[in-house]
């Protein structure tokens, strides 16, 4: 499990017009910004986690609601195993190890890595980013504790053998 604290920054975009209301986009620092992850024979780092959200200037109405963004990087370390990895799902845990459900119609925090990934042999490296619906209910009560990272993947036996073939040149 990775544990997570989050603190804020904002950044401000430009009004395009005196009638249009100024968006702010705030960000979130989550503690670590970086975490190693170990599943099986597949290592890596969840790196650069951070949460943002757009806001309405003034009002603090939620133009764009709050994401997760990261990097997955993962590397098989096994020397007799390949995989093929599938699809990973973030789960946000508050201080209780509950999990913190994401509002209605935010769809899921699922992410696949990509298509033409066949497998990660011994190895290997692959890297997939993470662009996923955060439950705000987490910034507000600042009850995240930790952030469980589910992995699918097909583990093969891998194994290498070379055979030597007796031939000779005939003239």
């Amino acid at each position: 499990m990775l544990a997570a604290t989050v603190g804020a920054c904002t950044q401000r975009e430009p009004q395009t017009s005196p009638a249009e209301p100024i968006v702010e986009q705030k960000s979130f620092t989550l503690n670590p910004s970086t975490a190693t992850v170990k599943a099986s024979f597949l290592t890596g780092k969840l790196e650069d986690m951070k949460v943002w959200e757009r806001v309405e200037q003034g009002t603090g109405k939620v133009v764009e609601a709050p994401k997760l963004l990261a990097t997955l990087k993962l590397k098989n370390t096994s020397e007799n195993q390949a995989a093929r990895p599938i699809n990973g799902r973030i789960e946000y845990l508050d201080t209780q190890g509950k999990p913190i459900p994401l509002a209605e119609g935010r769809g899921d925090t699922s992410f696949q890595f990509p298509y033409y990934q066949d497998r990660l042999d011994p190895g290997m490296e692959t890297s997939v980013n993470i662009d996923v619906p955060f439950p705000a209910a987490a910034l507000k009560d600042k009850r995240l504790r930790d952030i469980r990272l589910e992995l699918t993947y097909i583990p093969t036996p891998y194994k290498e053998e070379s055979v030597s073939i007796q031939v000779s040149l005939e003239k």
